[in-house]
């Protein structure tokens, strides 16, 4: 309970007139008894009306409301919380509201005034924008009231309980069904390459034509037939791929709105939407987080709600990437062959176990090393230098690119490819990558 500015308005100017009539008495100067009285009366009226007024806000029952929010948000995106009020109240009521929102959640147009008017119900809503994915609970909201004589404004609270859950920016993903696949990629600045070569999976044997390769000829069935026999291949439509995602110290760093963990999630469910409508099936391993999550490939359209209802609250720690104990965990679950890209921040202390952990996986499986590159390095590399501490910032940004470079160079002397992208432009290049692989048949 505090009091309104009528309230303070009255009670200054009743103590400022007691005031000049105390003053007046102490300089001796002759005035009526009557005004004292009057004055006197006047800030007892007002301590009695206050009290009657107190009585009657705390009276007042507190509106009813309904809060409606999205049950999933995506992550940086607005969106709008709408609250539906009703209330008993006999004559109109000009009250403030606030709502509790969630740490993690930005918002707008809060608080907010509201006259409800009687046997009406109203409504309002406000803007949020989720600032980090995960559950978000709403447990109470905020009101003040002003009571009948508008001289109190009581201050009270509803519990009010809601939930949502905050995803990976997936809005694009959906919006893609609405256009052909070739022009959506194409808008995404994908890149489709002409296929080169043949697939490997063996599909008949037929006659010689015009055209075919001679390693083509099945020498044996020509032996046979007496006639150039061929063999027929056909793309392998049934892949699996694996999302090996470091969640450790390395992808904390922050591009934008976005930590590099949240670019990665962004770029692998863009990849996992490609691949799942191209018929490959789709996995998730993490590393280096407070808590290891496993996702074996699933084929279909209803995988990608599986992934992102898997990652939708994951969070980087402040472990180091343990690229070993990573790959020995994966080698263990899956046996079949697959495409296991590996999402991370290359450092200079990850060169002695990584090297060795992507061998043994290569054993198995074919490997795609995703690394991300902060976007500072190339504001530093291109700003002009004019004072001495830039010229320190560039020499220093020039020597961490080229010892990048060169821990990506040997990466890619053992047979390992090397990703090497900014946060914002993975998605675009891995499914670049991914269908050049198909369309060449080497996944």
């Amino acid at each position: 309970m505090k009091p309104s500015r009528l309230m303070l308005g009255w009670l200054g100017g009743l103590l400022a007139a007691n005031l000049l009539l105390g003053s007046a008495d102490a300089w001796g100067m002759a005035l009526p008894q009557a005004l004292h009285a009057i004055a006197w009366g006047m800030l007892l009226a007002l301590v009695l009306l206050g009290i009657l007024d107190a009585w009657g806000v705390c009276r007042l029952p507190s509106p009813q409301v309904r809060r409606h929010v999205p049950g999933s948000l995506p992550l940086g995106r607005w969106s709008e919380v709408r609250l539906d009020i009703s209330h008993p109240y006999p004559r109109p009521l000009d009250l403030q509201l606030f709502d509790h929102v969630p740490d993690g959640l930005g918002f707008d147009d809060l608080p907010q005034r509201i006259e409800l008017q009687p046997g009406l119900d109203s409504q309002l809503g406000y803007r949020l924008r989720p600032l980090r994915r995960g559950l978000f609970q709403w447990q109470q909201l905020e009101w003040l009231l002003p009571s009948p004589m508008g001289l109190w404004r009581q201050r009270r609270f509803s519990a009010l309980q809601d939930s949502t859950r905050v995803y990976p920016d997936f809005a694009r993903l959906y919006g893609a069904r609405l256009l052909a696949v070739d022009s959506w990629l194409s808008q995404m600045g994908v890149r489709q390459r002409p296929r080169r070569g043949q697939g490997l999976e063996f599909n008949q044997l037929r006659e010689f034509r015009e055209g075919d390769s001679l390693r083509q000829i099945d020498w044996k069935a020509t032996a046979r037939q007496r006639m150039p026999i061929t063999r027929e291949y056909q793309e392998e439509r049934d892949q699996q791929i694996i999302f090996l995602l470091d969640c450790g110290r390395s992808m904390r760093s922050q591009d934008g709105d976005l930590a590099h963990l949240d670019h990665a999630l962004n770029a692998c469910l863009l990849l996992s939407y490609v691949a799942l409508r191209q018929g490959d099936a789709v996995g998730l391993a993490t590393f280096a987080s407070n808590q290891t999550r496993y996702l074996p490939p699933v084929k279909g359209p209803a995988q990608l709600n599986v992934l992102l209802n898997a990652v939708y609250d994951l969070e980087s720690s402040q472990r180091p990437a343990d690229y070993a104990a990573a790959a020995e965990h994966l080698l263990a679950r899956q046996n079949r062959r697959a495409l296991v890209v590996l999402v991370t921040n290359l450092r200079d202390e990850d060169d002695d176990q990584l090297l060795g952990a992507i061998k043994r996986i290569s054993r198995r499986h074919r490997v795609l090393i995703a690394s991300l590159r902060e976007e500072v390095l190339d504001e530093l590399r291109h700003n002009p230098v004019q004072t001495w501490q830039q010229a320190l910032g560039y020499c220093g940004t020039i020597d961490y690119l080229n010892a990048r470079a060169q821990r990506h160079e040997r990466l890619s002397a053992h047979g390992v490819p090397v990703l090497d992208a900014r946060p914002g432009e993975l998605g675009a290049q891995l499914v670049t990558r991914y269908l050049s692989w198909k369309k060449a048949g080497t996944l």
